[in-house]
């Protein structure tokens, strides 16, 4: 039995494919509005803009905020949380370094 949804072979999967790398090398764009009103008095307006493309290609137009959205990247959050970590703990090593060696050289002083 073919994969395809036409009769005879490859027709119409092949332009499907076609057409979404099509659309991923070059992108595809919707927009529209969304108003709410109730006795002409507008409540609500939504904006909707919707990007398909491939990565690749919204680099190439200037977008990457997925690079720097902690929502879409944690790990780069969980690093900074541990980084913070992990410098509070040096300081507190320091802290303790510092009070050891005040301790062994006032003696020495007097």
């Amino acid at each position: 039995m073919p994969t395809s949804l036409t009769e005879g072979g490859h027709g119409r999967s092949t332009g499907l494919v076609d057409v979404l790398d099509r659309i991923l090398d070059k992108g595809l764009v919707v927009a529209g509005d969304i108003k709410v009103s109730l006795a002409e008095v507008e409540l609500l307006t939504i904006r909707i803009r919707l990007l398909i493309c491939s990565i690749d290609k919204a680099e190439q137009i200037g977008l990457d905020w997925w690079k720097f959205d902690h929502h879409f990247s944690p790990g780069k959050q969980m690093l900074s949380a541990q980084n913070e970590e992990l410098k509070k703990q040096v300081r507190a090593l320091e802290r303790q370094l510092a009070s050891l060696t005040r301790k062994r050289s006032a003696p020495a002083m007097r």
